[in-house]
């Protein structure tokens, strides 16, 4: 071997270890980049003027900025996603765009009229979590708490035979308190864990609700989250990443809770800065 081919060949070795080098720490880094190993997810609803006016155009913007995931609504309940009726096309754009869905809203209007109607394009879309906003009104008396955790714990046994998981977001009706206790916390005591899985909303930060907190208290309860942030001394919805909410925690405590996806459910602005925070948070 000649003293060339040997610089050759040590260069060789040198240079490729610095490749495995850089695939170590920078394409691995991105693997672990993540929180929880979870792809970043986007809900639909704050986009939906431009899903209404353009899905694909929407799904690629999504993408552009790092959403590997998002959620939908249901065309039958959210009069703005009444063009994506046919599961099955819309199962093909998101594939097209290089997403995976396997969760939507839907209204309780609707699950209540036409129950299978909905399941049916759940599957067709490939959805496999149907989550319901609120069940009620703002201020719900004992007996509303009731007679909601009773209903919906008959349409998730629906639900589930047709294979799905029923799943809870939580508003005005479950953020109420009723006989001095948080209605969240009743219908955690009222809804059939084998049947309801729950979907935490950030924001509601602004109403003293903690989910790190909840996540402790109720593993295994949740299955997702919907992510904002919050500023307290605007008493605003900011930025993931720019308000008072501790990420690392909130993210630790998930794990307990059942977490397995979350969707940034913000304006394209602050989808676009909630990504890059979240991709450099370690956890």
């Amino acid at each position: 071997m000649s003293a060339m081919s040997r610089r050759e060949f040590f260069g060789r070795i040198a240079s490729d270890a610095v490749a495995a080098g850089l695939v170590s720490a920078g394409f691995g880094a991105e693997l672990r980049a993540n929180p929880l190993g979870i792809p970043i997810g986007s809900q639909t609803y704050p986009h939906r003027a431009l899903l209404k006016e353009d899905f694909p155009a929407l799904l690629k913007q999504l993408a552009d900025i790092g959403i590997q995931r998002i959620e939908l609504c249901s065309p039958f309940g959210y009069a703005e996603f009444a063009g994506l009726s046919k599961g099955a096309g819309v199962r093909k754009v998101i594939a097209d765009h290089g997403l995976t869905c396997e969760s939507a809203h839907f209204s309780l209007k609707e699950l209540r009229q036409d129950q299978a109607a909905s399941i049916a394009w759940a599957n067709d879309v490939g959805i496999a979590q149907m989550f319901v906003a609120t069940l009620g009104g703002s201020h719900p008396t004992m007996d509303d708490v009731k007679r909601a955790a009773e209903e919906y714990n008959r349409i998730a046994a629906v639900a589930a035979r047709a294979g799905m998981q029923q799943g809870l977001h939580n508003e005005g009706f479950e953020v109420s308190t009723v006989d001095g206790k948080r209605t969240y916390d009743i219908l955690m005591e009222l809804l059939d864990p084998r049947l309801v899985k729950f979907q935490f909303q950030m924001s509601t930060i602004r109403n003293g609700f903690d989910a790190a907190e909840y996540f402790t208290k109720y593993p295994g309860r949740f299955v997702s989250m919907h992510l904002q942030d919050w500023n307290p001394e605007t008493k605003t919805t900011v930025a993931v990443g720019k308000g008072s909410i501790d990420w690392k925690k909130v993210f630790t405590a998930a794990k307990a809770g059942g977490v397995k996806s979350y969707f940034i459910e913000q304006d394209m602005d602050m989808t676009r800065d909630g990504v890059a925070f979240l991709r450099n948070l370690d956890v």
